[in-house]
């Protein structure tokens, strides 16, 4: 057996190390079958950037999966919506390769943003080529502090989730409405699960929860407006899926990590 030794502290400079040579994300292509991932939130852009939007805004969309939509569904100066722009990841990669981008969000986070809601956007009828939306899935995230942010109804709530269901409902009307026949839109969602809080008359923890099968629920509601093309399932690279008190608690417990997000393509009659 090896004798134990103390590790002596490294005495060289950090001017001496060689310096990191920069990661470079695999190119992107067009994905094939149904299942996508990609080893980063982001892709590495024509013009050399290396983000699309903020990596600081919260439940941000990947970009390479609007990356994905638009080489499929739209051409070169096709004008693209997002109703519910975020950090503004949609414009960039519409900008990276040659659409017109069109942003709105309640809380506009940047000057190419125009403030508006979702359920009533400033376009005139049948004027986009392709809308993309990544809607709110409840309450999980909270987007801003304005209290007609649809982030604050609850797919669980009192009512049943009717509220946030009817301004979801609101919302794909609008869509409808703005889109050009004969084009695409697509919806980029997850279902939701809440852990129920409190306890019991015992005084021990109320275990369980609650499933809210959102991608199904507004799913149907697309059906009223459009035809199906396809479902798309993104897996998921959440940090909270990798930590060993997160996986621990999920099997102990009896209850799902969110492991994919469903991508609804569909197309206008």
């Amino acid at each position: 057996m090896s004798q134990w030794r103390p590790i002596k502290p490294s005495t060289r400079k950090d001017e001496d190390r060689p310096a990191r040579r920069p990661t470079r994300r695999p190119p992107l292509s067009v994905f094939p079958t149904t299942l996508w991932e990609y080893p980063s939130q982001h892709y590495d852009a024509s013009d050399g950037s290396t983000m699309q939007g903020s990596k600081h805004y919260t439940g941000a969309t990947p970009s390479w999966i609007i990356w994905q939509l638009l080489q499929r569904y739209t051409r070169e100066g096709d004008k693209v919506v997002d109703p519910m722009c975020g950090s503004g990841t949609t414009l960039d990669v519409c900008k990276d390769i040659n659409r017109v981008g069109v942003g709105f969000d309640l809380v506009p986070s940047r000057d190419d943003i125009t403030k508006a809601d979702a359920r009533k956007i400033p376009l005139a009828d049948a004027s986009i080529d392709f809308a993309f939306v990544d809607p709110p899935y409840s309450t999980h995230i909270d987007y801003s502090d304005d209290p007609n942010c649809i982030g604050k109804l609850d797919a669980a709530g009192d009512d049943g989730g009717k509220a946030y269901y009817d301004a979801m409902r609101r919302v794909i009307a609008e869509i409808d409405r703005v889109l050009i026949p004969r084009r695409y839109m697509a919806l980029y969602v997850s279902d939701s699960w809440r852990k129920n809080k409190g306890k019991g008359k015992s005084g021990s923890a109320v275990r369980g929860g609650t499933f809210m099968p959102i991608g199904f629920e507004l799913f149907a509601m697309m059906r009223q407006h459009f035809e199906p093309v396809d479902i798309i399932c993104v897996a998921r690279k959440n940090d909270k899926i990798g930590r060993g008190n997160w996986r621990k608690a999920a099997i102990e417990e009896n209850f799902f990590l969110r492991g994919f997000n469903y991508c609804f393509i569909m197309k206008k009659p």
